[in-house]
C-alpha cells in the first residue's frame, strides 16, 4: 500500500489522456475533466498506462504529492468513464427538498427554507426522502454532498437531519429515559 504512488495507472477503454506542459487533460464518454499537477512531478504515458514520477527531488512532501495525485487522476478517470454518485436522505416531519432550477431549496426546521446554487456539472434530483447528486469530479459531487448535509447535521437524539445513505447515526439515550433507567 505505501508503494501505490508509484504504480502505473490504467488508461480505461473509450478515455483519451493528454498531456501538455504540466496540464493533463481527460476526455470519456462521460465528458471532460483538467488538472494541473505541480512542477516537482512528470507525466508520461506509455502501453496504454499513465505514470507519474518525481523529478530528482525526493523530499518527502513531492512523495506526498505523487501519491495524492495518482489518486486524483485514477478518479478523474473513472469519473469520465463511470461518473460518481452520492445520495442523502432528509429525515424529519415536514423537511423537504426540490430543485429549482439551478438551486436546491431545502425546509429544514429553521424559519425559511435553506437555497443551495448547484454548481455547473452536477445533477441534483429529489425522490422524498432522498437527494441524488451525480457528476464526473468526484471532489465536486462530495465536496457538495458535504455542504448541503453541513446545513443540518443528523441529531444524536432523534436522528433528524440530512445524513449520507447507509450512515449509521449513533442515538443518545434522553434525560428523561437516563433516569428511569438508573433510578430503578
Amino acid at each position: 500500500m505505501a508503494k501505490k504512488r508509484e504504480r502505473p495507472i490504467n488508461i480505461l477503454e473509450g478515455v483519451k489522456v493528454k498531456i501538455e506542459n504540466q496540464l493533463i487533460s481527460i476526455e470519456g464518454k462521460k465528458g471532460k475533466l483538467e488538472r494541473h499537477i505541480p512542477l516537482s512531478l512528470k507525466a508520461q504515458i506509455s502501453e496504454g498506462k499513465l505514470l507519474l514520477t518525481r523529478r530528482k527531488d525526493e523530499r518527502m512532501k513531492v512523495v506526498e504529492l505523487q501519491g495524492l495525485f495518482r489518486t486524483l487522476i485514477s478518479n478523474m478517470i473513472q469519473g469520465v468513464n463511470e461518473g460518481y454518485e452520492k445520495v442523502l436522505q432528509v429525515i424529519g416531519v415536514g423537511y423537504r427538498a426540490k430543485v429549482e432550477g439551478q438551486k436546491l431549496s431545502l425546509l429544514l426546521g429553521f424559519s425559511h427554507p435553506k437555497e443551495v446554487e448547484i454548481p455547473k456539472g452536477l445533477e441534483v434530483k429529489v425522490s422524498a426522502p432522498n437527494i441524488s447528486i451525480k457528476g464526473i469530479d468526484k471532489e465536486l459531487v462530495g465536496n457538495f454532498a458535504a455542504s448541503i448535509r453541513r446545513i443540518q447535521p443528523p441529531d444524536v437524539y432523534k436522528g433528524k437531519g440530512v445524513r449520507y445513505q447507509g450512515e449509521y447515526i449513533r442515538h443518545k439515550v434522553g434525560k428523561t429515559a437516563a433516569a428511569t433507567t438508573t433510578a430503578a
